[in-house]
C-alpha cells in the first residue's frame, strides 16, 4: 500500500491529529534559531512522539510524566536564560507548553488550548523578525491552524482537507479587510516589538570600538544595513567613490584597539578634544531618503557631510564635534528619515590649536619599527620641510608600490599591529590598513584619526534604490592639514583601488548552495537578486515603515486638516461599527437560510402539500416516504425512494457530492399529477 493510500485510510481522529501536529511544527520551526538547542530538540521530539502515538493508536502519557516534563522545561529555561521572564525565556517556555499540551489531547477543550497557544506562538515569531519571509511563513501557519480549527468543528463524517482549506481560506479572506483597516488606522505605539530584556548588541557590526581584525568578520555579513533613494535624476547622484556614510570616529588607541570616546561636556576627554566642528559646505546639495535597519546603536548613518539634522519621527538627533550624527536613544526598529548632504565640505580648525595634540598620541612600547620608519621619513632629504600633504602622498605611494595586499584573512596580528602590517605580513583588511596608516601619521607628529562607517553601495535597477550592506562596512582615516582642517584619506584605495567606488568587495568562500547557484547564468542570478531586493524593500518601506506620520498623511488625504491620534481612533471606530453592523446583518440572513438539507426537505413538504398531502415539519424523510406511498400509491414510488436517499445523505461520511446530486434531481422527480401540473 502506498503512502498516499495509507494516509487516506487513516481514521479521522488520527488524520486530524497528525495534521495539527504538522501545523504546530511549522509554527515552531522559525524559532529554532532563537531557542536553546535543548528546547528545539525537546519540542520536536515531543511532536514526533505524539505523532507516533496517534499513528499506532497508543494511549497518551499520564499526568506524572507531563509534570516531570514541565519541571525539566522550567529548570532548563532558568539555567539557560537565568530567568523565566522576558522575551527569550517567555518564548522558550511557551514553545515547551505548546508541545506538552499536544500530549494530552483527550478532549475538544484540549484541542482549543492547543489552537490558541499555536496562534500566540505564531505571533511570537515577529518578536525576532518582521521580514517578508517570516510573514509568508506565518501566513501558511495561519491557514494550517485555521484548517485544524475547522476540522475540530466538523466532528461528523470525514470532510476532505480540500474542503477545510477552502473554508479556512474564506475565513482568512473575510478577515483581511478588517486586518488592513487595523493596520492602517490603529494608533502606532513605538517600539512595538521591543522589550526591556532584548539584547542591545549592535546588529550592523559597527560599534564604539575597533579591535584590529574584527571588521573583517563584517565582510561576511550580506544583510542590508541601509537603503537609500536619491531625489532628482541620475546626474544628481554622487559618484559611488564619494559615498561615505560616517559612523563612529576613533581617536584613542591602546595598541590593540581604537576607541570612540563618548562626548560628555563634563568629561576630561571633552576638555582635551573640544575641537569645534567648524563645518563649511560648498557645491550642490544631495537630497535623499534613508531607511536604516535596526542596529541597536544611537548613531545615524548619513553621507558626509550633513550640516542639518535629519528629519526623524518621534526622535531627536544631534551632531558631535567630529561630525557624527547621534540619536537620543538606540535605534531598535527600522528608521526612515530624509537628509541633505554636501559631498564638498571642510571641517575642523584651519590653524593649529592645543586640542589637536591628542590626535598625535600613541601608547608607549608599541610598534617600534613604525616609529623608526616615521623618523626615517622625517629625516629623508626629499621630504625635509615637506608639507603634510606631501608626507601623506609619500605614505600612500609606499602602499601602492611596496607589495601590500588587501585581504579578508590576513591572520591574527600580534602585539605590534602596525609593525606587522608595514614590515612582515604586508596584507590586511581596511581596518589593518587604516590603523597602520594613522599610527605612522601620528608617529610623524601629524594629527590623525580613524573614521568607521560604510562606503559605496549598489543600485537596484528594478526599483532604483541603493542598497548598502554590512559587507560594505569600511574604515578610513582623517588627517589634519594646516589651512584645510580635517581631510579624508582612504589608504585602502591605495592598496586596492577597486575597493573604493567599483564595488569590488572581498567575499568568503562559497558553500555548496552558493556554488550551485553559481552554475546558473550570472545575469539571471543578478536579476533574481535585484527582484527579490526590490520586493523586500517594498515590504520594508510600506509595511515595516508604516509609521504614525504616514497614518496622518492618509487622514489628510481623507480631508482632515490637522489629524491627530483622536482622529485615527474616530475613523477606526466608524469602520468597526460598519463592519459589526454588516456582520450582524449577515448573521441574521444566514440564520434565516437554515441548513441546506432542511431547506430542501421543506421544499418537498411544500410540493406534497400542493398535491393534497400535508405533513408535519417534525416528520423525518423515512416516515414521509411511507406517507407518500400510502397516499399516492405506486405513482409516487420515485419520490419515496428519493426521500430515503435524502435521509442516507444526512448521515453519510462525505455528504457534499451526494447532496448536490439529490438537489439537481429534485425538479425531475415523478411527482403525482396534481403536483406536476402546478
Amino acid at each position: 500500500m502506498s503512502l498516499r493510500q495509507t494516509l487516506v485510510s487513516l481514521p479521522r481522529d488520527t488524520r486530524d491529529t497528525l495534521f495539527l501536529l504538522f501545523a504546530t511544527a511549522w509554527v515552531i520551526a522559525p524559532q529554532v534559531a532563537n531557542l536553546p538547542g535543548w528546547a528545539s530538540a525537546m519540542a520536536f521530539g515531543m511532536l514526533l512522539w505524539r505523532g507516533w502515538m496517534a499513528w499506532r493508536a497508543r494511549p497518551l502519557p499520564g499526568r506524572w510524566l507531563l509534570t516531570v516534563l514541565v519541571i525539566v522545561a522550567v529548570a532548563g529555561t532558568l539555567l539557560t536564560h537565568r530567568t523565566i521572564l522576558g522575551r527569550d525565556a517567555g518564548v522558550t517556555l511557551m514553545v515547551m507548553m505548546l508541545t506538552f499540551k499536544t500530549l494530552e489531547l483527550r478532549a475538544r477543550r484540549d484541542a482549543m488550548v492547543v489552537f490558541f497557544l499555536g496562534f500566540f506562538t505564531m505571533l511570537s515569531n515577529f518578536f525576532f523578525s518582521q521580514s517578508l519571509l517570516t510573514a509568508a511563513a506565518m501566513l501558511v501557519a495561519l491557514l494550517g491552524l485555521l484548517m485544524a480549527l475547522v476540522n475540530a468543528h466538523m466532528p461528523v463524517g470525514r470532510p476532505p482537507l480540500l474542503q477545510t482549506f477552502r473554508m479556512a481560506g474564506t475565513m482568512a479572506l473575510l478577515g483581511a479587510p478588517i486586518m488592513v483597516a487595523l493596520f492602517m488606522l490603529f494608533p502606532r505605539m513605538s517600539p512595538l516589538w521591543g522589550m526591556p530584556s532584548d539584547n542591545l548588541t549592535g546588529r550592523s557590526g559597527l560599534s564604539g570600538t575597533m579591535k584590529i581584525g574584527d571588521m573583517a568578520e563584517i565582510a561576511l555579513d550580506e544583510r542590508v544595513a541601509i537603503r537609500l533613494r536619491f531625489e532628482g535624476g541620475p546626474t544628481d547622484i554622487p559618484p559611488q567613490s564619494t559615498l561615505y556614510f560616517r559612523g563612529p570616529v576613533m581617536a584613542a588607541f591602546d595598541g590593540r584597539q581604537w576607541v570612540a570616546e563618548p562626548f560628555r561636556e563634563d568629561s576630561a576627554w571633552a576638555a582635551r578634544v573640544a575641537v569645534p566642528a567648524n563645518l563649511k559646505t560648498s557645491g550642490p546639495a544631495v537630497r535623499y531618503e534613508v531607511t536604516l535597519e535596526p542596529q541597536r546603536q544611537p548613531w545615524l548613518m548619513v553621507l558626509e557631510a550633513t550640516p542639518e539634522a535629519p528629519e526623524l519621527p518621534n526622535m531627536q538627533a544631534y551632531m558631535t564635534q567630529d561630525l557624527q550624527w547621534m540619536t537620543t536613544r538606540p535605534i531598535t526598529e527600522a528608521l526612515r528619515y530624509q537628509a541633505v548632504s554636501y559631498p564638498e565640505f571642510r571641517h575642523g580648525p584651519v590653524e593649529s590649536i592645543r586640542q589637536l595634540r591628542v590626535y598625535t598620541e600613541l601608547p608607549p612600547g608599541f610598534n617600534p619599527r613604525t616609529l623608526e620608519l616615521a623618523a626615517q621619513m622625517r629625516s629623508d632629504p626629499a621630504l625635509a620641510g615637506a608639507s603634510t600633504q606631501a608626507l601623506v602622498n609619500a605614505v600612500l605611494q609606499r602602499l601602492r608600490t611596496g607589495g601590500y595586499n588587501y585581504s579578508l584573512e590576513p591572520g591574527v596580528f600580534g602585539e605590534h599591529t602596525a609593525d606587522e602590517f608595514w614590515f612582515y605580513r604586508k596584507e590586511g583588511f581596511c581596518e589593518h590598513i587604516a590603523s597602520a596608516f594613522v599610527v605612522l601619521m601620528r608617529a610623524m607628529d601629524i594629527p590623525s584619526r580613524i573614521v568607521t562607517g560604510y562606503q559605496g553601495g549598489e543600485r537596484n535597477p528594478v526599483d532604483g534604490y541603493w542598497t548598502v550592506r554590512n559587507a560594505d562596512a569600511h574604515a578610513w582615516a582623517e588627517v589634519w592639514m594646516e589651512g584645510r582642517g580635517w581631510v579624508r584619506v582612504d589608504p585602502t584605495g591605495a592598496v586596492s583601488p577597486g575597493r573604493v567606488g567599483q564595488f569590488q568587495r572581498l567575499r568568503a568562500p562559497e558553500g555548496a548552495i552558493a556554488a550551485a547557484m553559481g552554475t546558473l547564468s550570472p545575469g539571471m542570478v543578478q536579476t533574481l537578486r535585484a527582484v527579490w531586493e526590490a520586493v523586500n524593500n517594498s515590504w520594508s518601506q510600506w509595511v515595516l515603515n508604516y509609521s504614525q506620520s504616514r497614518q496622518f498623511d492618509l487622514l489628510k488625504a481623507l480631508g482632515f486638516e490637522s489629524p491627530s491620534w483622536q482622529d485615527l481612533s474616530t475613523v477606526l471606530g466608524i469602520l468597526i461599527v460598519i463592519a459589526a453592523s454588516g456582520g450582524g446583518l449577515w448573521t441574521l440572513w444566514e440564520r434565516s437560510q437554515h441548513d441546506p438539507w432542511l431547506r430542501l426537505l421543506a421544499r418537498v413538504r411544500q410540493r406534497l402539500a400542493q398535491a393534497g398531502l400535508t405533513l408535519p415539519e417534525t416528520l423525518p424523510p423515512r416516515s414521509m416516504a411511507q406517507q407518500v406511498t400510502a397516499h399516492f400509491g405506486d405513482s409516487a414510488s420515485g419520490v419515496a425512494a428519493w426521500l430515503l436517499r435524502l435521509e442516507q445523505v444526512r448521515y453519510a461520511p462525505e455528504p457534499a457530492q451526494q447532496f448536490g446530486a439529490l438537489r439537481r434531481e429534485f425538479n425531475t422527480l415523478p411527482w403525482p399529477p396534481s403536483v406536476r401540473g402546478r
